[in-house]
């Protein structure tokens, strides 16, 4: 079959508007590829004009009900919705893999790491609770947390269910109503999540599905119904939002691009080290934005990269649904060229390519988008692979002689993520977490993502906005404060002149 028969053959990713799966009328459709096979599996359309003000003016007229429900409604269908997606979890992982090309196993951890910004949700009241204080003779000052309105949300292809749970859950369950575009490379993930809202009862227009690229993203920065906007995904990208939005009056936070930095002193743990590094920096084919992707060596722990080489060698590259598989695809063949061509630059500049993933070939999958673990060492920081984010299964290894250049290395770094250090030594460990400027530190941890009973913190040039994702700073970005001042005096007080006796129940 052809590939412009295979496109016509395959079905088509609706849009989800005003609680109703409906096809698109676009005349432009991008068609989304298994980064395993090429095989067309969905076409995502360009959303129209008029669909998009449909969209949004759905968000719209719902937010007025929406926002009027007690936080008591909003926090059981919080907990509808994670036993809906707990329920859910292989479906959703299987699409994960067809369209991203995950493994399973870390198609499941995408689904749970989302499903636990669902549960923290289900805390909502105690996250909405504002403060009272009585400020002099009968007045009192008190502030009431209220929603925004519509919100908007632009998701990246690497995590298609956890991203658009960072945001979906906070902004539905802080009482606003959303529209959300996923990727247009893996929107499956994101479809099915829509429909379990559908299913546990959140209602009609409180969440809206997009479609597109450059026009679908130039509406939702720009309509003057949308009142904030997340964003996670590339510094191109995330720039140009930034500053559309911000330029319209709205609020935006932005997680942009990263350069993960672990620092390993010759006292650590050497295998737990070792390990921790390998699963880190190619897990999910190190299309992470929090991936390893430069390895510091202090000193004698440099003696460490060659078996660090032989257990990135030993991973199994394949399809995602193949029993052992460690990592999958890349995304695109235009992801796997420009891999392969940071490689290439780095071996050109004088680094010593230990591990060379270009290689790589799968007998079952010959089209697959496939990279298998690359090392290199011997590298500098004016070389392509540690200066720019790959994006691959491409880990830079640096050697320094002490700790202070270890952290002079990574503060000079542009990006601020994450960074780790891995020590059995509790001074250098606490030097570390003080001097280190990334926004989210690891001790002997790899890669330091916090559950969300707190929140995601990178910062520098990985993160634009003042308030982060999910946790406390996300619900203090999907709300605003309202202060509000009373007087009510004492000699205008009345008795009631009959008792109520039942039960008060509270809707």
């Amino acid at each position: 079959m052809s590939h412009s028969q295979a496109a016509a053959a395959a079905t088509t990713t609706k849009l989800y508007i005003d609680g109703q799966f409906v096809s698109s009328q676009a005349s432009e459709w991008i068609d989304v590829h298994n980064p395993a096979t090429q095989e067309v599996v969905t076409r995502v359309p360009k959303t129209t004009a008029s669909e998009l003000e449909e969209a949004a003016k759905s968000a719209q007229s719902a937010f007025g009900e929406w926002r009027r429900t007690s936080v008591m409604t909003r926090q059981r269908l919080m907990l509808d919705l994670q036993h809906a997606i707990r329920s859910n979890t292989e479906k959703l992982a299987a699409s994960i893999v067809a369209e991203q090309g995950k493994v399973l196993s870390d198609a499941r951890g995408d689904v749970m790491r989302g499903l636990q910004v669902v549960e923290s949700m289900a805390g909502i009241a105690d996250y909405m609770l504002g403060s009272r204080l009585e400020v002099a003779a009968d007045m009192d000052t008190y502030t009431v947390r209220e929603p925004l309105g519509v919100v908007a949300g632009v998701c990246p292809f690497n995590f298609p269910a956890m991203i658009p749970l960072w945001m979906i859950p906070v902004a539905l369950a802080t009482g606003n109503t959303m529209l959300l575009k996923p990727s247009e490379r893996d929107p499956g993930a994101a479809m099915i999540l829509a429909q379990l809202c559908a299913d546990v009862g959140v209602p009609r227009g409180v969440l809206n599905i997009v479609h597109g690229a450059h026009e679908t993203v130039d509406f939702l920065t720009s309509d003057s119904r949308v009142k904030a906007v997340s964003f996670v995904g590339s510094d191109g990208a995330g720039k140009y939002i930034y500053e559309r939005a911000t330029q319209h009056g709205m609020r935006c936070q932005a997680n942009l691009g990263a350069k993960n930095h672990a620092v390993i002193l010759p006292d650590a743990n050497r295998e737990h080290a070792l390990n921790a590094i390998t699963g880190a920096a190619f897990g999910a084919a190190g299309q992470r934005c929090m991936a390893l992707s430069v390895a510091v060596f202090v000193g004698a722990a440099g003696d460490w990269i060659p078996e660090l080489v032989d257990k990135a060698r030993a991973l199994r590259v394949d399809g995602g649904m193949e029993p052992g598989a460690d990592l999958g695809p890349m995304i695109s063949p235009n992801a796997l060229q420009r891999a392969k061509d940071i490689i290439q630059s780095a071996d050109d500049a004088g680094a010593s390519v230990l591990l060379d993933g270009r290689g790589v070939r799968v007998a079952k999958y010959p089209r697959g988008n496939f990279l298998g673990p690359t090392v290199i060492d011997n590298v500098t920081t004016e070389m392509r692979c540690y200066s720019e984010e790959v994006f691959g299964p491409v880990l830079a290894c640096v050697r320094v002689a002490t700790l202070d250049e270890a952290l002079a290395l990574v503060n000079a770094n542009k990006y601020g993520n994450g960074a780790s250090v891995f020590t059995r030594s509790g001074p250098c460990a606490r030097k570390f977490q003080a001097e280190v400027g990334a926004g989210q530190v690891g001790v002997n941890v790899p890669i330091p993502v916090p559950l969300p009973m707190f929140s995601f913190t990178g910062n520098r040039g990985s993160f634009l906005g003042d308030t982060n994702f999910y946790g406390r700073s996300g619900v203090n970005f999907y709300t605003q404060l309202k202060t509000i001042t009373s007087l009510w005096r004492k000699e205008d007080a009345k008795v009631d002149s009959q008792s109520a006796v039942h039960m008060p129940t509270l809707h």
